[in-house]
């Protein structure tokens, strides 16, 4: 039973420390929780069977993207804009996260295209344009 138990660890660890898997989503989370990437490791295995460890790469990438357009979203105050003060309207801020998140993904900072957006939403209420 024990051999079965450290095969299966073997495997889990196998999956966590290949270098996609380390470099995308062990280390900075690890990072961002302020523990050793051996630490979040064990919790990972106490937490997740091994399928769900060998699907959560494509999911946290897909997390990755929607973290990212809520973070533009409160970032850029969309939420005051467009759900409270109408303004501007859930597409055109949809637009405009799309285009920012596109050039934060292909390495442009993102400091500099939060700027970037905050002066298309300026532009865009100074032009008088309700669409």
């Amino acid at each position: 039973m024990d051999e079965d138990k450290e095969l299966l660890e073997t495997m889990e660890l196998r999956i966590l420390r290949s270098f996609r898997w380390r470099e995308d989503v062990v280390i900075p989370l690890a990072t961002e929780l302020k523990i050793t990437t051996e630490e979040l490791e064990k919790i990972f295995m106490n937490h997740l069977d091994m399928s769900s460890l060998e699907a959560l790469h494509p999911r946290f990438e897909s997390a990755r993207k929607q973290c990212l357009f809520e973070k533009l979203h409160s970032d850029l105050k969309f939420c005051w804009l467009c759900d409270v003060l109408e303004i501007i309207t859930e597409e055109k801020a949809n637009k405009i996260k799309i285009n920012l998140a596109k050039k934060i993904i292909d390495g442009k900072d993102y400091e500099e295209a939060l700027e970037d957006g905050k002066k298309q939403i300026l532009s865009f209420l100074q032009s008088n344009n309700k669409n």
